[in-house]
């Protein structure tokens, strides 16, 4: 069960980043603009059209992965999502992924497998108390109320996004949380009881929001600042949960060296990303064109920086 909820894991990461690169790549083809009309034009697209199927499978194979599997082992592996992006991304948009972008790409890859062996997550309930989801919603919905108000408009562009980043991880986790529960419903109960059960309308709700929030920090300000917060952020609050809500065991003590290791290297890798893949801002946030206000955000190529040439 544990092989198959990492099989749909890492399926759920590399179809939602099919899904996002082809949905970007529709949007560079129609003009700029919001509302009714742009959804209208991009949908006249079949390049749209598959990431919208993409986006769906994903959903459906991560609601597999946490049927099967601990959040605890489940969440990490989307974190293969970034490199899955910028992957796809590349010949979609004629570019190539440079040298550095591969050791990053490991990098995050190599961390990764370190920390979830060093975790080896086991245990698992199907469902949650109420008396733990209490706690539970109050702590998330409360971080992520309080961050949006610390990211007022008068507050630096780096703060601003790696508390709106934050603040959509949390929403993340706690969506992955509640998904968990409502597909074990579905898968036990049928789809009567599905739709009866809080979870379901919970992950709705809480899932759009977290994607709002992580829109306004993808312009908020750099992604240096906010794909770090919403990489680790997701992992950590959905080790939480895992263990608080579903009694997931995680190993720690001596084995707590070798993850801290592994998430540096994750955090390492997916900043080098951000920082040698040219295309890595206009994949994440579906940007065309590059504002002047963004300029020292941008990530820069190696013909702009004489000292990286050398990547």
């Amino acid at each position: 069960m544990i092989v198959l909820a990492a099989v749909f894991a890492v399926l759920g990461a590399a179809s939602n980043a099919v899904g996002t690169a082809f949905q970007r790549k529709a949007a560079s083809a129609v003009p700029s603009g919001g509302g009714l009309r742009l959804l209208m034009a991009l949908a006249r697209h079949p390049v749209w059209l598959a990431g919208i199927c993409g986006v769906l499978a994903s959903a459906m194979f991560q609601a597999l992965a946490l049927v099967n599997g601990p959040m605890t082992l489940v969440q990490p592996l989307f974190i293969m999502e970034l490199p899955f992006a910028l992957l796809v991304a590349a010949p979609l948009m004629r570019r190539r992924l440079p040298s550095a972008g591969w050791w990053a790409v490991a990098a995050v890859v190599a961390g990764l497998t370190l920390v979830l062996v060093s975790f080896a997550p086991s245990g698992s309930k199907d469902q949650a108390a109420m008396v733990r989801w209490i706690p539970a919603l109050v702590a998330c919905l409360g971080a992520m109320a309080g961050a949006v108000a610390l990211a007022r408009p008068e507050r630096s562009p780096l703060l601003r996004a790696a508390v709106l980043a934050a603040a959509a991880a949390t929403g993340n986790a706690l969506t992955a949380a509640m998904l968990k529960s409502a597909s074990h419903t579905l898968d036990v109960q049928g789809f009567a009881a599905f739709l009866t059960t809080w979870q379901t309308y919970g992950f709705a709700v809480v899932g759009v929001s977290s994607l709002l929030l992580l829109e306004n920090a993808l312009q908020a300000g750099s992604l240096a600042a906010s794909q770090p917060a919403l990489t680790i952020g997701d992992a950590t609050v959905s080790l939480l949960l895992g263990i608080l809500l579903f009694g997931e065991e995680v190993r720690t003590g001596v084995w707590l060296l070798p993850e801290l290791v592994g998430a540096g290297f994750i955090v390492w890798g997916v900043l080098r990303l951000i920082h040698v893949v040219p295309h890595a801002q206009q994949t994440l946030t579906g940007s065309t064109t590059d504002r002047p206000a963004d300029a020292a955000d941008r990530p820069a190529d190696a013909t702009d920086r004489p000292a990286d040439a050398t990547d």
